[in-house]
């Protein structure tokens, strides 16, 4: 009987031995390893957050930025239209202007003379005023034709003057801080057909005694 205690317990120190670590000597270890991924995601979620609350301030910045700009051009040119629609009182003026030029049973008499002086103080007065506020007349006439500028009505027949030159200007132009308010109406000088055929066939002429 004390043969077979002894045994026993042999064979249960042999069991101990072999059966390595007990689940209670585990249990700290996996502790530490959920503990350090719950600390890095964590952090992670933090370093996502504050990431997102970057980028919110960055678009409330341009946001704000585009916000200025809008309301500075409001006030820039809030009075582009008003402007554009009283350039007709100018118009009207200078219409007055030329039909009561064209008058003959005033012509030549001083009621017309001072008419047209009035008038003329008029028009500077307007202009004056057009001007403190930064809107100034386009250049046209003997000036070539510029598509941003200027608008062309007709062609005249003019040899003293290059091709695409204004040579009258129907109805002023103006531009307002830059920006064109209206286009000049014109008329732009040609070569009679005659001369711009001579005017080709000389070009033809000098090119090809260029490649000679």
């Amino acid at each position: 009987m004390e043969k077979e205690d002894s045994q026993n317990k042999e064979d249960q120190n042999l069991k101990d031995e072999n059966s390595g670590p007990s689940i209670d000597n585990q249990a700290p270890e996996e502790t530490g390893k959920k503990e350090e991924k719950e600390q890095l995601s964590l952090e992670d979620e933090i370093a996502n957050l504050k990431d997102k609350i970057a980028r919110t301030f960055a678009e409330m910045e341009n946001q704000r930025r585009r916000f200025e700009k809008e309301k500075d051009e409001a006030f820039e040119y809030g009075g582009f239209s008003f402007a554009r629609e009283t350039l007709n009182l100018l118009d009207n003026l200078e219409r007055s202007k030329q039909t009561l030029e064209s008058d003959e049973t005033i012509k030549d008499k001083n009621t017309l003379k001072k008419l047209i002086e009035h008038i003329d103080i008029i028009n500077k007065d307007m202009l004056s005023i057009f001007k403190k506020n930064n809107i100034e007349p386009i250049k046209a006439i003997n000036e070539k034709l510029d598509p941003n500028l200027h608008q062309a009505m007709m062609e005249v027949e003019d040899d003293f003057k290059d091709q695409g030159t204004i040579v009258q200007e129907i109805q002023k132009g103006f531009m307002m801080k830059g920006r064109l308010l209206r286009p000049s109406l014109v008329a732009v000088s040609k070569k009679k057909v005659e001369d711009k055929q001579n005017y080709q066939k000389n070009q033809e002429n000098e090119e090809k005694e260029a490649k000679n």
